[in-house]
């Protein structure tokens, strides 16, 4: 299956005391590099969500995002994140230690740090345990995005490979006769000029402009990578790299193919080729 490195996902849980809300955007990107914006009271579940998210997915750049909202009318009674404070109050004892200054936080410099007040009714680890199954729901809304954007870039690239496909065919099929019409123009100039020229040294000069104007191995090695991209779109595991090596390939035979045209059809074919294969590049660009 393609899978597409762009992607949106947003997921939302609400309960008496507030709601948690997911979101993850996805854009294509060379390697896997993930982000996090977590509130303060969910500081510790970062590495948990980057360690989903690394089993997950292999490319892209994804933004991770939690917004922690609490109801008004749960905020009556409230009580202390005892685990936060000590850890608040420890660092500050350190810092004294290393810069030899005394200089104890206040009381109510520690209820201003965000997440030191929490809701008496939410039992914070049920919280985090909660929002580490919705970022695995949000993480599954955003696999399945990328799953049907994979399939449509897909389809896209298929298409794309058999007007790829149609034009070799038909450059392949004209060649016999557009090199038969440059040897006619070529005995035609000389009989206008009015020139002898020894048979041997006639058929020598046809041989090399045949020889010049011979695409056939190009056109072999585009049909050679077709077969390539084709068979990597239908494997498993990570496509990205391979295809964007495979359109640098096409596109390299369509350049030698454009520089050797002798006639128009043959450069009107090179012109589409290159067109249909930076049209199938900008796509693979965001494939995982």
């Amino acid at each position: 299956m393609m899978l597409s490195m762009t992607a949106f996902s947003r997921q939302q849980l609400e309960q008496d005391w507030g709601s948690l809300t997911w979101e993850i955007r996805s854009v294509n990107h060379r390697y896997l590099e993930t982000s996090f914006r977590l509130p303060e009271a969910f500081r510790s579940l970062e590495n948990a969500v980057r360690e989903i998210a690394r089993k997950r997915l292999n490319r892209g750049k994804v933004e991770c995002q939690l917004r922690y909202q609490v109801v008004e009318s749960s905020q009556s009674e409230l009580q202390l994140n005892n685990e936060l404070v000590l850890k608040l109050t420890h660092a500050n004892s350190e810092i004294q230690d290393l810069a030899g200054t005394s200089s104890p936080l206040s009381s109510m410099e520690l209820l201003r740090w965000p997440g030191v007040i929490m809701d008496r009714q939410i039992d914070f680890k049920v919280l985090q345990s909660e929002a580490l199954q919705l970022f695995e729901k949000a993480l599954d809304d955003l696999v399945a995005s990328r799953e049907r954007e994979g399939e449509s870039l897909k389809g896209l690239l298929v298409q794309r490979i058999k007007s790829i496909r149609e034009i070799v065919s038909n450059v392949r099929e004209k060649m016999p006769d557009i090199l038969k019409k440059q040897r006619q123009s070529l005995l035609d100039k000389l009989q206008d000029l009015q020139a002898e020229i020894e048979p041997t040294r006639l058929e020598q000069e046809i041989a090399l402009l045949a020889q010049k104007a011979d695409v056939d191995e190009e056109l072999d090695r585009l049909d050679s990578h077709l077969n390539e991209v084709e068979r990597v779109i239908g494997t498993k595991g990570q496509k990205g790299r391979r295809l964007d090596f495979l359109m640098q390939e096409l596109n390299r035979e369509a350049n030698t193919l454009s520089s050797k045209a002798i006639v128009v059809e043959t450069t009107m074919g090179a012109v589409e080729l290159k067109v249909l294969i930076e049209q199938m590049r900008e796509q693979v660009q965001n494939v995982e």
